[in-house]
């Protein structure tokens, strides 16, 4: 189902006004430097999206590309060189929004030598974003967390909410969060862009309050005009008001 069947769709959805977005202060998940994954492809896209959510109120973003063995091969260097140019075009640009870099790392065959390696790029109080294959559990989850924790990260598993083999097992975020892993949830998760069972368990898991950070997860400019659309969502309003979300610190 589309956006627009998302938003518009059988379920009838109260509509509250525009939430507002500068509440968070911080972006956790995005793809704004260009060229490097499936996010902006060029620095025209980056600075358009980076005025987009300055206009939103968010005062940071920090920008977390793909890392993927068989995929997409950015490295520290790639990713740092780029968040260089990207913050020297934003400046020029006269745009008012810091901007840091991370990155989203897949759970694959490397993760773990480059967690040993102590190779990863963090954000905040040394958090690493990661997240997992969308058609099953991988096996050595349980074991890459683990390793994480005892090199001094702290894992923040990325939307949560879209992984659908956890559907039917909503028990498994809990314990996930049970065992100190942080849930990174995106925003337009909400509107249903993704499916309406994304939809469905991105509002179970703001009703357990186990989400520890937001994030929009932005790619494209479309994926900032749905934000501003599902802002005016009674769960997004809900989301805003999560009890020690972690954006406000960062």
């Amino acid at each position: 189902m589309g956006f627009l069947g998302g938003l518009f769709g059988r379920r009838k959805k109260e509509i509250l006004p525009p939430a507002d977005l500068s509440l968070l202060g911080t972006d956790v998940h995005s793809h704004f430097i260009p060229g490097i994954d499936d996010g902006a492809k060029t620095m025209e896209d980056s600075l358009s999206m980076l005025r987009t959510m300055q206009e939103f109120g968010y005062k940071k973003v920090i920008t977390t590309p793909h890392i993927m063995s068989d995929f997409y091969r950015n490295t520290p260097e790639i990713i740092l060189s780029g968040l260089d140019k990207l913050r020297e075009a934003a400046h020029k640009e006269n745009i008012d929004i810091t901007i840091e870099a991370a990155a989203e790392y897949y759970l694959d065959i490397e993760l773990e030598d480059k967690i040993r390696k102590k190779e990863l790029l963090t954000f905040g109080n040394n958090y690493v974003l990661f997240e997992m294959p969308f058609v099953g559990e991988p096996k050595n989850l349980s074991r890459a967390i683990f390793e994480m924790q005892m090199a001094g990260y702290k894992p923040v598993l990325a939307h949560v909410e879209r992984y659908l083999f956890w559907h039917r097992e909503p028990e498994k975020a809990q314990t996930l969060f049970d065992k100190g892993v942080i849930l990174q949830l995106n925003l337009n998760s909400l509107s249903g862009h993704y499916s309406p069972q994304v939809q469905k368990s991105a509002e179970q898991l703001l009703d357990s309050e186990i989400i520890g950070l937001l994030g929009t997860d932005c790619h494209n400019m479309g994926h900032l005009e749905l934000l501003k659309q599902s802002s005016t969502l009674p769960y997004f309003h809900k989301a805003m008001k999560i009890n020690n979300l972690l954006n406000h610190s960062l």
